[in-house]
């Protein structure tokens, strides 16, 4: 139901055709798939566990001044039991912890006043920042090749996405899950969707994802190594007047301590989000990506978010 696909095909020429009808098929069904051949080497995504590794075996005191809860910008540390991605489950918190990063901007960059923009919140360890930009780099640049077929799979210009995306409110977002059992009102990462065009996820082959695709039960997400788990997001269903189908996840407490990587690819701030070309009469009035962040984690964080 989740499938594989190989991103030499398209990149390489070799069967551009096939991948982009494979690749349209599971953002219309499943919303997931997983990318092979991607070409980031596994050993930065090796380091950049190693750095989240380091990060998080650090006291709860001192990862606490990085504090997210501090920061107007979505940056830093989010401690274990304060947020709660299931709006249906209020008395329910996620069992996790992570370390949010953003688009590394200079103090002088115009840009830093833009919504959501700001400084990274950089832990003392040495080699850390440099592995982090060094990864989300590398997967911003996979991510935006991947709309390449899916801007073709919707008819559109191969590039189409790219100047929504130049300049993005993404964020890398490193997560630590503990293992342990299952606790009544405790979870790892509670039923919820995306809030951007798409996420790319590397794990470490712990189990504990799940989706759950229209109409069936919760499935597992399969592991294989060195794949990217690359899903549909809210924005790119929206975008796409709901073509694409942007499908539930949670993550289940593991029995080890599971540890993985999300990339999270939201639209630049001032881009508009509207109704593609050839999907229909629209379904959602225009929003740019800055505002609709903003809707989302509102409904994430008990405090609201300013712009």
């Amino acid at each position: 139901m989740i499938p594989v696909l190989d991103w030499a095909r398209f990149a390489t020429g070799t069967d551009r055709a096939g991948f982009v009808r494979d690749l349209g098929h599971a953002c219309r069904d499943t919303g997931f798939f997983l990318v092979t051949g991607h070409g980031i080497p596994q050993s930065l995504i090796d380091d950049t566990f190693a750095a989240a590794d380091a990060f998080f075996a650090q006291p709860d005191a001192v990862k606490a001044q990085a504090d997210i809860r501090n920061s107007k910008n979505n940056r830093g540390w989010s401690a274990e039991g304060t947020e709660n991605l299931d709006d249906s489950k209020p008395d329910q918190t996620d069992r996790k912890e992570a370390f949010n990063i953003g688009l590394e901007l200079s103090a002088d960059d115009p840009r830093v006043s833009e919504p959501f923009r700001g400084p990274n919140l950089w832990p003392d360890l040495p080699g850390f920042r440099g592995t982090a930009l060094a990864y989300f780099d590398a997967v911003h640049r996979l991510g935006i090749d991947l709309h390449r077929p899916i801007a073709l799979d919707l008819g559109l210009d191969e590039h189409y996405f790219a100047p929504f995306l130049d300049s993005p409110l993404a964020t890398l977002r490193m997560l630590r899950y503990p293992g342990g059992t299952a606790e009544p009102g405790k979870i790892g990462a509670g039923a919820h969707t995306d809030y951007g065009s798409i996420t790319l996820l590397m794990g470490d082959g712990e189990p504990g994802l799940q989706v759950q695709p229209r109409g069936k039960d919760w499935i597992d997400v399969p592991h294989v190594p060195g794949a990217f788990i690359v899903n549909i997001a809210d924005c790119l269903m929206r975008w796409t007047n709901d073509v694409y189908v942007s499908t539930p996840h949670r993550v289940q407490i593991p029995k080890n301590p599971r540890r993985s990587m999300a990339f999270f690819l939201d639209p630049n701030p001032d881009a508009v989000i509207e109704a593609l070309p050839g999907t229909g009469a629209a379904k959602y009035p225009p929003v740019t990506g800055a505002e609709y962040l903003k809707m989302r984690l509102d409904a994430t964080y008990a405090e609201k978010v300013t712009m």
